[in-house]
This record gives C-alpha cells, sequence and structure tokens, in this order.
C-alpha cells in the first residue's frame, strides 16, 4: 500500500513540496489540511488526486476520505507540520490523540520549534514519538533549495530515508547529527538567500550609476549569478580556488576584490550569520 502522508498547512511551502513530490512520481497518497477552504480548492485545482480535510484530526487519522469512510487503518504514515511556529502550539495540541494512536512520522519545517517542544504538545510525557525537524529555505519553491534535517532517536532508518525523499523533492538535503546546528543552518542557508538578493540589489545599482540600464543590469547580474552558483556546484574545488583562477594580476577583478576585502566583506559576513545564528537561539526561547 501507498505511504500516506498529511500536510498540516496548505501554504507555499507545502505546496512546493506537493509539487515536487508529484514531479518527482513518488508513490505516496497525499492529504492535504486548512481551515482556509479557498486554498484547498486551489490545490485540488492544481493537482488531481489529493485528499484535502479543514479538520486537521480527520486529515490525520483518515476518517472521512471518499474511499476511505472512518478506516482508521487509513491513518497518515507521515505528517508534515507546514504552519507558522506562532500558531505550532495551538495546531499540534488537538492532534494529540490521533498521533498517540496511530504514531506517525512527524516532520516540522517551522523555524524555530525545538522537538522538546513538539515531543511535548504531541506526545506528552508517556510516549516519545518519531520526529524530524528540518531547515528548508524559499528556494524550495522552485525546487531548488536547501534543507537541513535533524532526526531523534526515536525515527526508524526506513523513516529517515522517506523524510529525506520527501525533502529532496525540493532541493537538496543536509543530515545534522546534533540539533543545536539547526540554528547554524538557519543562519546560513535559511536566512542565506536574502544576503544573495541583497548582493544582487548593490551590483544592479553600482552597474546603473556605470551607465547601464536597470533592465540590462538584472539580466547581467542575474545571469551572473546563476552561472557563479552552477560553476561551483560542478567543480571539485573551493570557493577560494575558483576565486583566484578567475582573478588575473593587476587586473579588473583584482582591483574589484581588493575594495571587497579591504572594506571589511569576509568580517562582515562572519559577523552576520553570527547575529542570525543568535536570533535562532533566541527565537527558541520566546
Amino acid at each position: 500500500m501507498k505511504k500516506v502522508i498529511t500536510f498540516i498547512g496548505a501554504g507555499n511551502m507545502a505546496r512546493s513540496l506537493i509539487a515536487g513530490l508529484i514531479q518527482d512520481e513518488a508513490d505516496l497518497q497525499i492529504r492535504i489540511a486548512d481551515p482556509e477552504n479557498s486554498q484547498l480548492q486551489s490545490i485540488q485545482t492544481s493537482w488531481q488526486g489529493i485528499a484535502a480535510f479543514s479538520d486537521n484530526i480527520e486529515a490525520v487519522a483518515g476518517t472521512n476520505t471518499a474511499d476511505h469512510a472512518n478506516n482508521t487503518d487509513n491513518a497518515a504514515d507521515v505528517v508534515v507540520l507546514a504552519v507558522k511556529p506562532q500558531i505550532m502550539q495551538a495546531v499540534c495540541e488537538p492532534l494529540k490523540a490521533a498521533v498517540l494512536e496511530h504514531n506517525p512520522l512527524i516532520i516540522s519545517i517551522a523555524a524555530g520549534i525545538s522537538i522538546d517542544s513538539l515531543q511535548q504538545w504531541l506526545g506528552g510525557k508517556d510516549k516519545s514519538l518519531p520526529i524530524v525537524r528540518c531547515m528548508p529555505n524559499t528556494p524550495a519553491l522552485v525546487q531548488s533549495g536547501m534543507t537541513g534535517l535533524y532526526a531523534n532517536p526515536q525515527v526508524t532508518g526506513a523513516q529517515k530515508d522517506l523524510a529525506e525523499s520527501i525533502l529532496r523533492a525540493v532541493g537538496s538535503t543536509l543530515w545534522l547529527d546534533n540539533e543545536d546546528k539547526l540554528d547554524a543552518v538557519t543562519a546560513v542557508s535559511g536566512s542565506g538567500p536574502a544576503y544573495y538578493f541583497l548582493v544582487m540589489e548593490a551590483m544592479q545599482n553600482a552597474a546603473q550609476k556605470l551607465g547601464l540600464s536597470a533592465e540590462d543590469s538584472r539580466l547581467l547580474v542575474l545571469q551572473t549569478a546563476f552561472g557563479a552558483a552552477k560553476l561551483a556546484l560542478e567543480s571539485t574545488d573551493d570557493a577560494a580556488t575558483l576565486r583566484q583562477r578567475v582573478t588575473s594580476k593587476g587586473g579588473t577583478t583584482e582591483a574589484a576584490l581588493k575594495e571587497l576585502i579591504d572594506g571589511g566583506l569576509p568580517e562582515l559576513f562572519e559577523k552576520a550569520l553570527q547575529a542570525a545564528e543568535n536570533r535562532s537561539r533566541e527565537l527558541k526561547k520566546l
């Protein structure tokens, strides 16, 4: 039988994961639960065969589905929590009974919500649940994301493989051996797209001051960013070596890099990522 995966929340990340799984032709039965009927209708219009629920408990327990009415044997094997961190507790606590009965793999993609908190809200003190906590980033919206994952000891090898296959539908994955490292992942890849957007924005503005049009500046900067990333991904050399290869002594690139390095760019990035990691740790305490 197909594994049943239930998404709680029908926002952008859930839609991206669903799109990736369908594109990969994953052997899964997909359900989506959300209180907004318009969200559910939009998803069912986009992809056929997805069961939609306005009730989260029914989506997890498998009751009232079109072909398995009141059949609790059709409970979800995987529950993906794709809701905002500030409402996570309110979403999880009503699911406790269904989760304890059926013991699905829990996958959380909410930033700053620890496994301990999820365990408390969903399982209490009596039962340890299999939980995978993930930190994806926004390029997942175009199936080019980067996701850091951490699994607690209750997650089996098969469940770990399943979680990886789900997140790999929207990009690359990286398993971590310590949950605290997700704070560093948040600083590097979770917030990382914004750093690159800022660099692109600065380069486009500078290009226009050199006399190029806004349209030409945008194309030159975006294609250069894409090409540099593709070159780095396909090379076995590190970034420093690639940089040195395109920096001729006494040339234009060397002149530009000298200004960036003398201006403290490497140190500034170190401070920026440290600030992001610190903030990620603070948010867990709120």
